[in-house]
């Protein structure tokens, strides 16, 4: 049984949700330069692009819930996680954490709900400030905000490293001269530091040896129990999102496809992604069966299909397919999927 599994039911509130996402959409402008402008008159072929990374996307996170966010590279996972943990806006849509839409910056309460949501990310190297010590990296944030003194700085430091699995006596030490397990128990020590109850980790174990990643996994799974918190976890290893998530959300080409409890989405998926995803992954059990990866190339998101957007890999298109977009559908208890094979079933 997955550690998920087993802690399903700590903590998670069925009524309203923490965080509610209401039809988000992302997209990346590259205006067209000087030359581009002239060649553009004079009668070339070129346009401003248009990244479409996140496509109208609803999703709701329960408190205490470990959400799994899965998809292939390009998907728009961590665009969205961006925008989740307020340092991406949307272009469109609203974001409401505890019914406080986020969204309103005059609101004083918005900026608190913005700061107890707080993300770690990919590389634990490239998101630590290499000139500041271990000590300020954790404790800048709370002693601006006044979470703590400067008097009482040095012990909430030490316990802030401690709850992360550290040594305080290296908190005068500089990034580069920690392991990259160690980093990102720093990068865990800072986003604790503020006291969040929410946290979105953006292939926080995708860096990391495989010991280590358990480690890593086994920490957020004991925080998650110690501080009763929430977490939307990204990543494309579906191994890893098995053991630690209570539902999972796939994702392809800035769409939600899917969303099922974890033992749902494992058991018994509805979108032929999904099923495509599973299929590519090795189990012990399986291991006589030939292996099927997704086929074809993830589209261009400056071009994206019609329709919906995986018929062009799916083994099951169909007419329809290719000139309409399949609307989210619950199509069993807690599970939803957006296929149009589910109409014609």
């Amino acid at each position: 049984m997955s550690a998920a599994m087993a802690t399903q039911t700590h903590g998670i509130d069925d009524g309203s949700p923490m965080v509610e996402l209401r039809g988000i959409s992302r997209r990346f402008e590259k205006k067209l330069d000087f030359a581009g402008r002239i060649a553009k008159r004079l009668g070339a072929n070129i346009r401003e692009e248009v990244v479409h990374a996140v496509d109208n996307v609803d999703l709701t996170i329960r408190k205490g819930e470990v959400v799994g966010l899965v998809g292939e590279s390009g998907c728009g996972k961590s665009t969205l996680g961006r925008i989740v943990a307020g340092i991406l806006p949307p272009s469109e849509g609203r974001i409401l954490r505890d019914g406080i839409d986020l969204l309103n910056r005059n609101s004083a309460d918005s900026r608190e709900m913005k700061l107890r949501t707080q993300m770690i990310f990919q590389d634990p190297y490239a998101s630590l400030n290499p000139r500041m010590k271990v000590a300020d990296i954790v404790g800048e944030a709370p002693l601006v905000h006044g979470i703590t003194t400067r008097g009482g700085y040095d012990a909430y430091v030490d316990e802030q490293m401690r709850r992360a699995g550290l040594d305080p006596a290296f908190k005068r030490r500089y990034p580069h001269q920690f392991s990259g397990g160690q980093r990102q128990r720093i990068g865990i020590a800072r986003a604790l530091a503020v006291k969040p109850d929410f946290i979105v980790c953006d292939e926080a174990v995708a860096a990391l040896d495989v010991s280590i990643q358990a480690q890593i996994l086994n920490l957020f799974i004991r925080l998650r129990s110690e501080l009763d918190l929430t977490y939307l976890f990204i990543s494309h290893d579906l191994g890893v999102v098995e053991h630690i998530s209570d539902r999972v959300v796939i994702m392809y080409l800035g769409r939600v496809v899917e969303e099922a409890p974890s033992e749902t989405v494992f058991a018994n998926p509805n979108h032929p992604y999904t099923k495509s995803l599973l299929a590519s992954v090795p189990r012990i059990e399986s291991r006589k069966r030939a292996f099927a990866v997704v086929k074809g190339e993830i589209p261009s998101p400056l071009n994206p299909p019609p329709g919906c957007h995986f018929h062009p890999r799916c083994p099951h298109a169909m007419e329809r397919c290719r000139v309409e977009k399949p609307e989210l559908k619950v199509v069993a208890p807690g599970q939803r999927s957006a296929c149009h094979l589910n109409d014609a079933a």
